[in-house]
């Protein structure tokens, strides 16, 4: 019973792995998605950082709206960051690739981050969603500043 539930959730990661790459008929379809995903993100985000330094109200409910999104949206990108979308019109340097284990620990903790700036939205309290806004954006500038050209 165990090697068969094993042998099944192989399949499914091969199958999952395998339709994520599909999703992407050329390497500049890849390139295009991650854009948009990240293009939606910092929209929304924006909206927050604009709350979070005082140039917009705060309000719980937005706040949490907007963090929903961020958090779903960074979620996306990172499987669009496969190979031969290093050549693209792009602004990734090429250590996203020389440096992957720590682009994706990046990543990952980009999207613990916003499930932290999700739950602190959720409380109503400015105090808590500013903090958790400066813990994410801080995440945020770190990989930029590594993986990111200007």
């Amino acid at each position: 019973m165990k090697k068969t539930i094993l042998i099944l959730m192989a399949l499914s990661a091969a199958v999952v792995s395998f339709s994520a790459a599909a999703q992407f008929a050329k390497p500049e379809d890849a390139v295009k998605y991650r854009k948009a995903a990240f293009t939606v993100m910092a929209t929304h985000f924006g909206r927050l950082g604009a709350m979070a330094q005082g140039k917009a109200p705060f309000d719980a409910k937005v706040a949490a709206e907007n963090a929903e999104i961020v958090a779903d949206m960074a979620k996306l990108p990172w499987h669009a960051f496969g190979e031969g979308t290093d050549t693209a019109e792009t602004k990734a340097k090429p250590e996203v690739w020389k440096q992957s284990a720590k682009f994706k620990e990046m990543a990952d903790k980009l999207q613990a981050e916003t499930v932290k700036l999700v739950a602190a939205t959720k409380t109503g309290k400015e105090d808590a969603f500013k903090v958790a806004f400066t813990a994410t954006a801080g995440t945020c500038k770190s990989c930029h500043d590594d993986f990111k050209n200007k």
